[in-house]
């Protein structure tokens, strides 16, 4: 990795972006639990059982197509998703280490932030207020591929350079994203994508589980 010039004993990153679904929040199952309610509400494709992982291993773009789902459809489908979310966020937990990682990150003076496609009340739901507070920064209802510019405006309220700041995502999308603003990519292995499709476009890190989120910020003076 990269990261910013660290001095002896300060994080290697000043600031960590975070994605929320499939990187804190483990919601993989209960989209997929109403996908072909979804499916059917909207036409669209629905994706037989023994399919799912082979699409995992396709970029969200590649998806969208597979489905047949046209762009315009996407803002209304997004909307539809949030509104039935915010009535079952009791059934999504944060993965397991998420709040021991945001803990030690916060305590070593690595400023969070959080940008996600998912709406704020959901995500403030799912966190918990002790874990919201841990953010300066929660740009939520980015939509499926404008992450870049909600990254970007992290940068300028929080007045660093792109060379301080990691994005930790689980998605290709994410590390695209990143790349438009020229921060550095970090990319989950728990979340929806799979491994050779992330490792596929050469982040500048890979992590097995939270606690090497902590490991990679913190750099070895950390």
């Amino acid at each position: 990795m990269t990261g910013g010039d660290a001095t002896p004993g300060s994080p290697r990153y000043k600031m960590a972006i975070f994605d929320f679904d499939g990187t804190l929040a483990d919601s993989g199952d209960w989209f997929l639990s109403i996908a072909d309610d979804v499916a059917e509400r909207f036409r669209f494709r629905r994706v037989p059982q023994e399919e799912i992982e082979s699409l995992r291993g396709h970029t969200t773009r590649e998806v969208i197509r597979y489905l047949g789902i046209p762009r315009w459809k996407l803002p209304i489908i997004a909307r539809h998703l949030h509104k039935r979310l915010a009535g079952e966020t009791h059934k999504i937990a944060l993965f397991d280490g998420v709040e021991p990682m945001l803990e030690a990150l916060q305590a070593a003076g690595v400023r969070l932030a959080l940008v996600t496609s998912n709406a704020e009340d959901n995500a403030r739901a799912i966190l918990g207020p002790e874990n919201v507070a841990r953010f300066e920064q929660i740009e939520c209802g980015a939509s499926l591929f404008g992450k870049a510019p909600r990254y970007r405006r992290v940068l300028r309220r929080a007045k660093l350079g792109a060379a301080d700041v990691l994005s930790i995502g689980d998605e290709t999308r994410d590390i695209t994203a990143a790349r438009k603003v020229g921060i550095d990519a970090g990319a989950v292995m728990w979340g929806y994508a799979r491994r050779d499709a992330l490792t596929a476009l050469a982040p500048a890190a890979t992590f097995e589980a939270p606690g090497d989120v902590v490991a990679a910020v913190l750099g070895p003076t950390g």
